[in-house]
């Protein structure tokens, strides 16, 4: 098959998924009666349209594509997805500008959790479930989705699986075919999810709000109902639910799946990263109570017990790159606020369902850093760096070191671009590595609350970009900009 007939092929046949998820919708707007089943119709139907257009020319023949195409195929998806994905929110929101609409629809996809859509208790059941259902699409990406049926489409799957797959270490398996170890994947994501929303009814949510809340949950993107966010319900124990289901998230989901196989907690203790996650948002939630408690315009509060418990979510939301928030804490000192943009960056595993440059990176740079130091020492020693008991290939140290120069020239260039369209410096750099991190708390750094309305429509755009980036890790959209990739 042609190259870019396979690309549509393939491309048709993962909107073809999007099309089948517009049926959740359609069937709630019926029972709810809100009025908007004619957008999420003609949306379905245009969706379905487009998918079938792409790929029926290569029907009935194997569609199979070279490591390349599959990082541009993944990046022509994200935007097509956006795009169509977009249109119920244009469709039924009188007076709501397309690049808006385009934006929500980004945000949800990357779960990154930022909005810029007000009143959201207002807001139609069915667009509200609509914006939950694509962060859980998305969550452990409807890319490794469609892996797990594109083979039953006569479509191969392992370049899109692996562009798609988070991480520096891409090979590893949970079963012999690839398209198994994505559906092992997501059985997984499919129970931890069913699980976080009995949780939350049986913590004092409704039916509606813990299936939405359980999307966002366990996808680690951050939306919610409400304009208050979480701090609507005022419950303890809705907000120990979800930090529960927050921390579960942000751990590697082939994790999940060894220690559920071999009903053993033995595959927790072997993750290294597992363990860095968890004593970092340990050691943060004890550092951030320190911090309002020395601090002497803060302090814990009237009420300590509550002060603890906003402090413990916070962090926990944060350092996930969920997003959630249960208080306004623009009234929080900036260490505490410029630590919990740093934390979001860094915490999240790989093959989680969280953003940032993941803990497995973090780890191996500074190992590599305690290397570089002792060899200064010892200039003849043989160190190989390790982690946990596998020793890291020099290729993978290399990859991470040039990740986090991207990482930290992309950051920057956002930041001075979102300068140059006239927005304050700290929220530009707050924007810029909140977008990248796709943790939607984090507009003004040192307040860490969100306001998306404020900006302008050339100002979502680059956020929009920083967050597809982000969601796809920079390097597999940054290599579409070398020359040499479009070379033959």
């Amino acid at each position: 098959m042609p190259r870019s007939l396979a690309i549509a092929h393939i491309l048709g046949s993962i909107l073809l998924v999007l099309s089948a998820a517009y049926l959740l919708p359609i069937a709630w707007s019926l029972i709810a009666e809100d009025g908007t089943f004619d957008g999420f119709l003609i949306a379905a139907v245009a969706t379905l349209l487009v998918a079938l257009l792409l790929w029926l020319p290569g029907r009935g023949r194997r569609a199979d594509i070279p490591a390349r195409d599959g990082c541009l195929l993944v990046v022509l998806t994200s935007l097509a997805l956006a795009a169509l994905a977009c249109l119920p929110f244009a469709l039924e929101l009188p007076g709501l500008p397309l690049a808006r609409a385009f934006f929500e629809a980004v945000s949800a996809l990357t779960t990154t959790g930022a909005t810029r859509l007000d009143n959201l208790d207002a807001l139609p059941q069915s667009l509200n479930l609509w914006r939950h259902l694509l962060q859980w699409l998305g969550g452990l990406g409807i890319i490794v989705l469609a892996v797990a049926i594109l083979p039953l489409l006569g479509v191969g799957g392992m370049q899109l699986f692996r562009a798609d797959t988070p991480g520096p270490m891409k090979e590893s398996r949970l079963a012999p075919r690839i398209m198994q170890t994505a559906r092992y994947l997501w059985t997984v994501y499919a129970a931890l999810t069913l699980l976080c929303i009995l949780a939350l009814k049986l913590a004092g949510m409704g039916w509606f709000d813990a299936v939405c809340h359980g999307f966002s949950t366990v996808s680690l993107g951050g939306f919610s109902t409400r304009d208050a966010n979480i701090a609507a319900f005022d419950s303890p124990a809705i907000e120990a639910v979800m930090m529960v289901f927050m921390l579960l998230s942000v751990l590697n989901f082939t994790t999940h799946f060894l220690a559920f196989r071999h009903r053993s907690f033995g595959p927790y203790r072997r993750d290294t990263e597992a363990r860095w996650v968890v004593a970092a948002i340990g050691l943060s939630t004890v550092l951030l109570v320190g911090v309002l408690a020395l601090d002497p315009g803060q302090g814990l509060g009237g009420d300590p017990q509550r002060t603890l418990r906003e402090v413990a979510f916070t962090t926990v939301a944060n350092a996930t790159t969920a997003g959630f928030h249960v208080v306004e804490h623009s009234t929080w000192p900036p260490l505490a606020g410029l630590w919990l943009l740093m934390l979001c960056a860094v915490v999240a595993s790989s093959g989680s369902t969280g953003g940032g440059i993941k803990m497995v990176r973090s780890l191996i740079l500074f190992r590599q850093s305690v290397r570089e130091l002792l060899r200064m020492s010892h200039p003849r020693a043989v160190r190989p760096l390790m982690l946990g008991e596998h020793p890291i290939a020099q290729t993978v140290v290399l990859a991470v070191m040039g990740f986090m120069l991207l990482y930290g020239v992309t950051t920057v260039g956002l930041a001075l671009v979102l300068v140059a369209t006239g927005l304050e410096p700290l929220m530009a750099l707050g924007g810029a590595l909140s977008a990248l991190n796709n943790n939607g708390a984090g507009l003004m750094p040192f307040g860490l609350s969100p306001d998306y309305l404020q900006l302008s429509d050339v100002q979502s755009a680059i956020l929009a970009f920083a967050m597809l980036a982000g969601r796809l890790e920079l390097m597999i959209v940054f290599v579409l900009a070398t020359p040499t990739f479009w070379r033959r």
